[in-house]
């Protein structure tokens, strides 16, 4: 029986590079997002070409009835899940500078951020501790795709980096919590990665890069991000919960 993967966020940018490694490494996959399974359907073919069974579970995970919806879908379909990936994610509508920052884009940008992944990490958290009391070998664990706005401070998206901050301390939380019934939780922190949410500051970060932004000088790929998840994914760091993932080409290297 294969192992079960739930990535949020999946049907496009480093979700569906997220998916698509795990996909190639056996996982049968759960895949959310917030558009209709047409027009993610390009996306779920893609994935089941690789031969494994492939769902699309539609729903806002930054609300508690989109959060139970997924959950319960996989739960139907599978009945087991075995590595949740909170990758799921928005940019403000809005960069605007943290003097002029409006409640409803802070309010909409730690919904889905931190409060969905959050909250979607306590379900998913107790569901892998019932499948592990049920059978001591279960081999679960959480992955959180966080960000090196975790630490690094943007001004004109505070919202963000304050929801990826909390993200990470959430890791930490889990990772403590869970520790008692051995689901490792862990930390991925992506770097300037080519998707979405990037195309629109594409011009910005190409000069950055060019001038020396990161020590690899190029953007990183979903590809880049999905390979670290499947190594964590399937089992390869079972001894490093809590620990941190660094995905940025070297972009946070103190350097002078």
């Amino acid at each position: 029986m294969k192992r079960v993967a739930l990535i949020t966020g999946a049907s496009r940018g480093i979700g569906f590079g997220i998916a698509e490694q795990l996909a190639q490494h056996g996982f049968d996959l759960a895949i959310n997002g917030t558009r209709s399974a047409v027009e993610a359907g390009a996306a779920i073919k893609r994935l089941m070409d690789f031969g494994n069974d492939v769902i699309y579970c539609q729903g806002n995970i930054s609300l508690a009835e989109g959060r139970n919806s997924i959950l319960h879908q996989v739960k139907e379909h599978y009945g087991r899940l075995h590595v949740l990936v909170n990758n799921a994610g928005i940019a403000p509508r809005e960069r605007r500078d943290i003097l002029e920052a409006t409640e409803e884009s802070f309010d909409e940008v730690l919904s889905t951020n931190l409060k969905g992944a959050y909250f979607l990490m306590q379900k998913g958290a107790n569901w892998l501790i019932e499948q592990k009391k049920q059978d001591d070998e279960f081999k679960g664990c959480i992955i959180n795709i966080s960000s090196i706005s975790a630490t690094l401070a943007s001004v004109n998206r505070g919202e963000y980096c304050i929801a990826k901050a909390g993200l990470s301390m959430a890791t930490q939380l889990f990772a403590v919590r869970l520790g008692e019934f051995d689901i490792p939780v862990f930390e991925i922190r992506p770097g300037v990665i080519r998707s979405d949410m990037t195309s629109a500051v594409k011009e910005k970060y190409d000069k950055l890069i060019d001038e020396g932004l990161c020590v690899q000088k190029r953007w990183g790929e979903p590809e880049d991000v999905g390979k670290v998840v499947a190594s964590v994914a399937k089992g390869d760091f079972l001894y490093s919960t809590g620990q941190v993932f660094m995905v940025d080409g070297g972009l946070t290297i103190p350097r002078f």
